[in-house]
């Protein structure tokens, strides 16, 4: 029986559809954690997410028997990498494929990676916190997220942000 192959690859124009419903269905799992007034339908637009792609967010896509089923974004912004728009079809969750696609874009930066999430997703933040990011003060986000996302301020008010160990080292916090 052959062996079932995975890679990881850059995602292209023709992947914009697959990218956008990975999306979709992942983003369900966030659908009772937004504050009400943040959640909409759908959980992003594809104009939204053509805008993403135009301001500089390079998906990566973990593809498994040539199927996309998780996308992930690294968007380069001043002097920082920012871990953009991680999701995992459903089906797909729990077996590594997350933290497979966040190694990948490690690999492809020199420059300290932050995330930023949604406050109540504390299976997001433990995933980050279990790959050795850590979160920052409650001050420190603010600063960071007015800095480097371009984001309402209700939604700044209900995210967090992790940074990994580059950030810590550079003493810039």
């Amino acid at each position: 029986m052959p062996k079932a192959t995975a890679s990881i690859r850059r995602c292209g124009r023709s992947d914009v559809e697959t990218v956008y419903a990975i999306i979709i269905d992942a983003a369900e799992a966030y659908r009772d954690v937004i504050p009400p007034d943040c959640w909409k339908e759908p959980y992003m637009t594809k104009d939204e997410l053509q805008s993403e792609i135009d301001a500089g967010v390079e998906f990566w896509g973990y593809e498994f028997e040539n199927k996309l089923v998780a996308v992930m974004g690294i968007q380069l912004v001043r002097d920082v990498a920012l871990i953009r728009h991680a999701y995992v079809r459903t089906s797909g969750q729990n077996r590594g494929v997350g933290g497979a696609l966040l190694s990948h874009l490690r690999q492809k930066t020199t420059r300290p990676l932050l995330v930023g999430t949604w406050a109540d997703a504390s299976w997001a933040i433990r995933f980050y916190e279990n790959r050795g990011f850590q979160l920052v003060s409650s001050m420190e986000k603010d600063e960071l997220l007015q800095r480097y996302w371009k984001i309402s301020p209700r939604q700044r008010e209900t995210s967090v942000v992790l940074v990994d160990q580059k950030w810590l080292e550079t003493g810039k916090r």
